[in-house]
This record gives C-alpha cells, sequence and structure tokens, in this order.
C-alpha cells in the first residue's frame, strides 16, 4: 500500500520504517527539514533499535520518500497516518494545534483528487477530536464524510527503547471509525502486524491511550509507596512485589476492573487501613495509599447522588451484601447507601435471597443492627410485595433475584445498576452507574 506519514518524531519515523520493511511505500512529510534530510540520508530522527537499518534499506530500495511538502504524498498514497505531537497546554489539555495544522494541509489536497482516502489518527488526542476532524475535512475538501474519506482513530502503543518491535507485536491493533471502507484500509495495512486488531467505538479508541499511561503511572507509583514502607520496615520490596506478580488470579488480572460499585467486605477496608497505619506509624508519606479510601468514599456518595435525582421516594435494593452469593454484609457500601437514604427520609426496601435474620450471627449481626436497627421492619421476604412496593431498585450485585426483575413488567419503574448485570437485552428504564 501507499502511505503518507505526517510528523516524523518517535511514532512518525517508526512507522516510516516499520512499514517500509513490510514492503508498503512510504512518503514522511515533517515540517523540520532537518528531519527530512535525515531519513533521506538513511537515518532515523530518534536513536531506537533497528531503526536506521530499514529506514536505509527502504530509502536504498526506494520504499521511503520524504518531504517538507506534502501535495503528492497526499495525491499517490490511499491512507495518510497522521503522528504529529499533542504536548500538553497550561491546564492540562492536550494541544491539537498540530493535529489541525495537517488536517488542513491534508483536506486542502483532497480537493484534487479522486478516490477514496483514509486518514488516521496515531497520535494521541483529546476525546471528539475524531468528530472536529471530520468537520474539518468536509468543510475544507468539499467532499463527503464515508463516501470520499474515512477518519480513523487508530492510537499506537510505542515505548521508547523498544519501539521497533512494539510496533510488530503490539498488546492489540485499535481501530475505529464511522467508515467501514477506512476500517478496512486499516486492517490491511495491519495484516502483517502481530497480536489482535479491535474495530471499536472512536470515544473508546480516543481514550484508551490515555488509561493505559496512567494505569501505568499508577503502578509505578504504588510499587514505589510500597518499597518506601518496606524499606523502613527492614522488608525485601523486590521478592515481595515478585510474589505480588505471580498472582494471574486477581492481581494481574481483569479481575478488579469492571467499572461498578465501591469495594467493601471485611478484607480490604481492614487491610488497607492497617497498610495506612503501618506507613503512618513509621512516619512514611503515601498519598496514593491514603487516596484510595477517600475515593471509595467519593464513589458511595455518586451512587447516593444518582438515585436522589430520580426524585422518587421509595427505594428498593436487591441484595445488600457486599457480593453475591454471601451473607457478609460487614462494610458492604450497599448497605451504607441503604443506611443513607434512611437517613435523608426515604422509604428504603430490601430483598436478599441470602439474608435471613434468625441465621445471622457474630459480628455480622451486630453490624447489620449497629448500621439499620429497624432491619427488620424493611427486609422483605415475599419478592412480589417487594416489586409492588418500590418505584426505584438498586440492584447491588448479581443476586438470582435479579433476573426476576428484569422479566417484570416494569415501564413506570427505574431500575438503576451499581454493577452490570449480564442480560438478553437492555431495557430503556435500567441506569448504569457508571456506563
Amino acid at each position: 500500500m501507499n502511505v503518507s506519514i505526517f510528523g516524523l518524531g518517535y511514532v512518525g519515523s517508526v512507522a516510516l520504517g516499520c512499514l517500509s520493511a513490510q514492503g508498503h511505500n512510504t512518503f514522511g512529510i515533517d515540517v523540520s527539514k532537518d528531519k527530512v534530510e535525515l531519513i533521506k540520508s538513511g537515518f532515523g530522527t530518534v536513536v531506537e533499535k533497528d531503526l536506521d537499518d530499514m529506514i536505509s534499506i527502504g530509502v536504498k530500495e526506494k520504499r521511503i520518500y520524504s518531504d517538507t511538502a506534502s501535495y503528492n504524498a497526499v495525491m499517490f498514497s490511499e491512507i495518510s497516518l497522521i503522528c504529529v505531537g499533542t504536548p500538553n497546554e497550561k491546564d492540562g489539555h492536550l494541544s491539537m494545534m498540530y493535529i489541525y495544522s495537517v488536517v488542513e494541509e491534508i483536506a486542502s489536497h483532497l480537493k484534487n483528487k479522486n478516490g477514496f482516502h483514509t486518514i488516521a489518527i496515531r497520535s494521541t488526542v483529546m476525546p471528539g477530536i475524531n468528530k472536529e476532524v471530520t468537520h474539518i475535512v468536509e468543510k475544507i475538501s468539499g467532499k463527503k464524510n464515508k463516501i470520499d474519506f474515512g477518519i480513523v482513530s487508530n492510537p499506537e502503543f510505542l515505548r521508547e527503547g523498544t519501539a521497533v518491535n512494539d510496533f510488530f507485536n503490539p498488546p492489540y491493533t485499535i481501530i475505529a471509525s464511522e467508515s467501514e471502507k477506512a476500517i478496512e484500509m486499516m486492517k490491511k495495512l495491519y495484516n502483517d502486524i502481530n497480536g489482535e486488531i479491535i474495530v471499536t467505538d472512536i470515544g473508546v479508541a480516543e481514550m484508551i491511550k490515555f488509561i493505559n499511561n496512567s494505569y501505568h503511572a499508577l503502578k509505578v507509583t504504588f510499587g514505589n509507596e510500597i518499597g518506601r514502607i518496606c524499606k523502613k520496615l527492614n522488608i525485601d520490596s523486590i521478592k515481595l512485589m515478585e510474589i505480588f506478580c505471580k498472582d494471574t488470579m486477581l492481581n494481574i488480572s481483569p479481575n478488579y476492573f469492571k467499572p461498578g460499585f465501591a469495594y467493601g467486605g471485611s478484607c480490604l477496608p481492614k487491610d488497607l487501613k492497617a497498610l495506612n497505619t503501618i506507613s503512618h506509624d513509621n512516619y512514611i508519606d503515601t498519598p496514593l495509599l491514603k487516596s484510595i479510601s477517600q475515593s471509595n468514599e467519593i464513589h458511595i456518595n455518586y451512587a447516593l447522588e444518582t438515585i436522589i435525582k430520580q426524585n422518587k421516594k421509595n427505594i428498593g435494593f436487591v441484595s445488600i451484601t457486599f457480593k453475591p452469593n454471601t451473607d457478609d454484609l460487614r462494610f458492604s457500601p450497599a448497605l451504607e447507601l441503604a443506611e443513607r437514604l434512611l437517613g435523608k427520609g426515604f422509604n428504603v426496601n430490601i430483598y436478599d435471597s441470602n439474608i435471613n435474620l434468625s441465621k445471622l450471627v457474630g459480628k455480622n449481626r451486630d453490624y447489620l443492627l449497629n448500621k439499620i436497627p429497624h432491619i427488620g421492619n424493611i427486609l422483605k421476604d415475599k419478592f412480589e410485595d417487594f416489586v409492588e412496593e418500590n418505584e426505584v431498585f438498586v440492584i447491588a450485585n448479581n443476586d438470582p433475584k435479579t433476573r426476576d426483575l428484569f422479566e417484570l413488567n416494569l415501564i413506570n419503574k427505574v431500575i438503576i445498576e451499581l454493577t452490570k448485570i449480564p442480560k438478553e437485552k437492555e431495557f430503556q428504564n435500567i441506569q448504569g452507574l457508571c456506563w
């Protein structure tokens, strides 16, 4: 394929070299004459393993061209990759100045071009930029989206020092566009790239890089805070974290990453509080660890506000335990939520197939009665009566009765999912807490 690449920094020069090595004809465009001359001389614009060799071969075999002028590059290519920088502005937003400049340049050339053209945004951009870029291209070129061109969100996942290997072996390749033709062209371009190609929503494609890198920053910070605590206690933090990472069932896994409700139970709050106490006792500042419970509290308040905004008085909780298939109520965020609603004057009812007051014992019973002393008055035995009495239903976890609730005709009632429940179809009266 013929590919024009705008921006010859890390992302652009690596794409130039790697795509040419796979047999594609590549046209590298940059406003910097120095970068263009480096490419023409057979060198990459950055220090990266194997990059110089690939660019040198590509130039010699006439699969790599570079210039500051872009007209011919657009006219003779099927796909344009936008790889320009998007630095932070003072307020934290990413600057889209270079993105818009390149898009306007490409659009001006498309006026004179026949045939379909794909513009893929590899740069990290703010959410909504795909849509804005589409409008810009239509306005300047006079062409129609999905008919004459397609805009693709195609974020890169390259790490400095291993960028060439990352290009050929990404964790996945993300493609999102309103244009099916543009998606198919990008699939063809990446046909020889290892890893899964994922076609997804544009918003997801625009957000994924922020999520990835923020999580990486979170991991570094978490590891360093644990390291500071261990150093003070003369504990080998390297061995500790090596063992921590061996748990791929929970620690390094998809578990606990699904957006939903707050954490609770007898273990997480207790051990987190203890770790923060250990840190405090040893005069170690660990702001990340301290902020976890604060964030969890904010999420409970967010759920409370979501329920209050329904302007309904009668609220029914389907399950109140901190997770399904247990009767454990200790530090249950759903129980906390019910208590706060009662305190604000709402009529709260609870149906939980796992809760039998006569069988609750010990600290579990004490915790429940301390939170809601009159629990016996609001805990319902008959599901039919429970459904009839309430206007808003709060689904705290995947209790078996949740399925029954979805099968009823509840057109005039509201269901709020604190946890996403798999179901055969979606209903208009169901609201997700954070989806």
